[in-house]
Order: C-alpha cells, then structure tokens, then sequence
C-alpha cells in the first residue's frame, strides 16, 4: 500500500472537517500521521487490513453482480454465516421492525463486540441502515472501504474519544493542537447531524457511551454511586435527537457480556451474549428529562441508561 500522505498545517486550519474525511476515504491521507500520532495509525492496520480484506472477499465471491441489490444481499447473508462461525454470538429480543430509527448504546469490554453487534444487526435488521461512531484510528484503517461498507448497509464516521485524544499527547497551545481540537468536535458534530437525520429515516444508531474500552459498564463505584460525573454521550444525543418534535426514536440499552477468559481483541470462535434491556420510548425521555422546552443537559439519564445495562449482567461487570 502507497504510504499515507500528510496535511499541512495550512490544510489543518482551513480544511473544512468534510473535505478531511473525503481525503482519508479517497485520496489516502492520515490525520493521525499528520497530528504526530502514526503509533495509533499502526496500532489497527494489522485489524483494517483483515477486515477489508474480508469485506472485499464477500463482494467478490457473491452474485448477481449485475443486480446490486442482490448482490448485496447475498453478501450480507454470507458475511453473517461466516461471522457466526468465526465470532459466535447469541441475540434474543432484539427488535425488529421499529418503524422509528433506534439508538442503541452499549458496554464496549472489547473489540470483539463489534463484529456480534454487526451480525446481529445485518441478521435481525437487514438493510435498515446503521450509522457507526468509529474511533479515528479505526476509521483510518476502515476508510479506504467505506463505500463497500456501505452496501452493506454500515455508515461509519471518524470520531476522536477522550482515550485517543490524549494518547495523541498534543501540546497544548500549539497550532496543531488547536487544529485538531477543533476537527475533534467538528466530527462530532457531523456525527449528531447524521444521527438526526438516521432516526428519522428509521435507522439504526450504535454508540458506546463509555467511549473506549473498559471491563465494566460503569467506569468505577463512584460513577456508580453517582459520587463522580458520568461522560454525557447518551444525553447529548438525546438533547440533539429530541429538539425536533417530529423525532420519536427508543434508545435501546444494550448489554454486551463476553466470554469467559476474554482479551481486548476480537475473542475469534468465543460466544458472547448480547442482551436487550428495558427500551427508554421517546415519551418516557422526554416527560421524565425534559423539564424545560430546550433544556441543555440531561441530569441522571446516562446514569439510568448504564444502570439498564448493568440490569442484565453479572455484578462484576457493573463496576
């Protein structure tokens, strides 16, 4: 593969976060290269080039191509048969056909949750189509095959999470620093426009709320015992989700409990179990947090959103 180009500085500034990620899908720049950090770039190469490398096989080995759209559908089959095999996963209960758009949050142990959650969602909800924050580095390995991974019915877009932000050690004060810092909430914004407009188009979003990797639902006992804040990334969606009165998305805790002995990684041919919790209906949300017409925060929803996650697992996985 070509070497990954970088961007000015200039570019840094001026570069519209749009046009960033259409160079990083199409013209093979790395932000994270550019911003100093090609340690994290080289961290998911190795996991972005099997998942291409998988992705393409299904598409090349699959038919009719000259229909696209079953063409597409036998390779969602297919992706889901292999994936039952390679990462097993079970999925009672989960909904099926909402005609709402749905936002589903769940635990994030590993990243082998990842590809259960992509079975399941490409086996229970067909083409009804998916929209994925994804982590800059792994949307960098990803990219280059976004369009593929979109027939498949899968929208991924960068996000860059508190973990990953200062694992990138930018020094404070810096241009980079600033030009990065304002790319950082520019994709998060991009990402709340298009979950607007996925819910109300009957999507399906997926989100962690934890925004990295961690064993527990809760980040620690304190978190739990409401003694130290909780990261908002449920509520700030809902906030952005629910000023429009004609969206009436559920939000769908989701409890991922992995196997026995697991690792950080992807746990091949180890069965995980993703379980439902009580759904939160756009009415419950809004008559118990809405308590002005705009409010700004949501207090103590993320907090009940993660205690519906701990619901359906074993007390050591809560904190």
């Amino acid at each position: 593969m070509a070497k990954k180009k970088t961007f000015t500085l200039k570019e840094l500034e001026e570069l519209s976060a749009e046009e960033v990620i259409n160079k990083i899908k199409y013209e093979n720049y790395s932000l994270l290269t550019s911003l100093g950090s090609e340690d994290l770039r080289k961290e998911m190469v190795p996991v972005g080039k099997a998942c291409n490398a998988a992705i393409n096989y299904f598409f090349r080995t699959t038919g009719p191509k000259n229909n696209p759209k079953k063409h597409n559908e036998a390779a969602r089959k297919k992706l889901v048969k292999v994936l039952n095999k390679l990462t097993p996963g079970t999925y009672q209960k989960i909904p099926k056909d909402l005609p709402e758009g749905l936002v589903i949050g769940y635990n994030h142990p590993s990243l082998g949750e990842i590809a259960r959650i992509l079975m399941m969602k490409i086996d229970v909800m067909g083409d009804k189509p998916m929209y994925f924050p994804v982590n800059l580095p792994w949307y960098e390995a990803l990219a280059p095959n976004s369009d593929r991974i979109e027939r498949l019915g899968i929208i991924i877009t960068p996000t860059i999470t508190p973990s990953t932000w200062s694992k990138m050690k930018l020094k404070e004060g810096t241009k980079k620093y600033a030009a990065g810092n304002r790319l950082k909430k520019d994709f998060r914004n991009i990402y709340t426009d298009l979950s607007h407009a996925a819910v109300k188009n009957g999507g399906v979003i997926f989100v962690a709320p934890s925004a990295t990797r961690q064993a527990t639902v809760f980040k620690n006992e304190d978190v739990y015992n409401q003694k130290e804040d909780i990261i908002p990334t449920m509520a700030m969606l809902a906030v952005k989700l629910y000023s429009d009165p004609e969206v009436n998305c559920s939000f769908l805790p989701l409890a991922i409990l992995p196997p026995e002995g697991y690792g950080r990684g992807l746990n091949f041919r180890k069965k995980y179990r993703l379980i439902p919790g009580e759904m939160m209906t756009a009415d419950y949300v809004r008559k118990k947090y809405f308590k002005t017409k705009s409010p700004k925060r949501l207090d103590g929803f993320d907090w009940e959103f993660h205690q519906r996650i701990a619901n359906q697992l074993p007390k050591k996985f809560w904190y």
